[in-house]
């Protein structure tokens, strides 16, 4: 047994995690979602009575942003509201401290500054929704906890935005990239590292915002991503692309915050540098 414990070990986050924590030499406890299924209560106290974690990283969620608005609705909000309740009291209840993961998706986007950790949350669709919902039932129930809200995650092991560009890329001399979305990219290492900082620095407990620092459209992002592959890449406006969910437009979260608790992140353009070569 160890002091931790870690919730969707499988998935892009905790798999990008549980390397960090290897290469490191701290020992852990890490279960998918055969191993420990969050949404069942029961299931989960008695994981937690067997381990008695003193940090949990809670990293399972669903993340299928278009799936959560119709045939996934329900699945949306039992996996990230009813299973993020039951880690956090499970959690609580075996004193531990919790990192919970949340979105940038929590804000509507229509803010032309950065969004600052003590903003107005307004999120437009059910997977902002269902996790501002964990957000709030992690802050009523724990008194030891990290919420961390995130945005535009990539990383080696999961599906994502600089793994689909690079798929495309193969296949397609032209790419049309949506130029009116603006965001700031994050590499699940960074995020894995802030994670870990937090824990081992006894941070102030409370809300944190962590991403790749500098901004970019989704444009920008590929054209970043592609800029050594011969593909034309063209910028078209969100109207041109629909898609079920809404997307914040505007959705710069400030990193003023983790930057005064110490922790200096990579800008998005050497973190994406660093995964590329990563993937050699």
């Amino acid at each position: 047994m160890s002091d931790i414990l870690i919730t969707g070990a499988n998935g892009q986050l905790g798999t990008e995690l549980r390397h960090l924590l290897d290469e490191r030499g701290i020992a852990y406890d890490a279960f998918d979602s055969k191993e420990m299924d969050i949404t069942d209560a029961k299931g989960v106290a008695d994981r937690f009575a067997e381990v008695q974690p003193k940090i949990v990283f809670h990293c399972a969620a669903f993340t299928a942003v278009d799936a959560a608005e119709d045939e996934k609705k329900d699945l949306n909000w039992t996996v990230n509201e009813d299973g993020t309740k039951n880690v956090a009291e499970a959690a609580q209840k075996a004193g531990a401290t919790l990192v919970y993961i949340s979105t940038d998706y929590v804000f509507d986007g229509t803010n032309e500054g950065e969004y600052a950790v003590d903003a107005p949350t307004n999120p437009k669709n059910e997977y902002g929704k269902a996790k501002l919902a964990g957000e709030r039932l992690v802050a009523s129930i724990m008194d030891k906890y990290y919420i961390i809200r995130t945005s535009w995650v990539f990383g080696k092991y999961g599906k994502n935005f600089v793994y689909t560009m690079l798929r495309l890329a193969k296949d397609h001399d032209r790419l049309t990239v949506v130029n009116d979305q603006v965001g700031r990219p994050t590499w699940t290492r960074t995020l894995a590292k802030f994670m870990l900082y937090a824990v081992q620095h006894q941070i102030p407990y409370g809300y944190y915002q962590l991403s790749n620092d500098g901004s970019c459209s989704w444009y920008e992002f590929a054209s970043e991503i592609l800029k050594d592959q011969s593909v034309d890449v063209q910028p078209v406006t969100s109207a041109e692309y629909p898609q079920k969910a809404y997307r914040p437009r505007h959705s710069i979260m400030s990193l003023a915050k983790v930057k005064k608790a110490g922790f200096s992140p990579l800008s998005w353009q050497e973190a994406l540098q660093d995964f590329i070569k990563s993937l050699d």
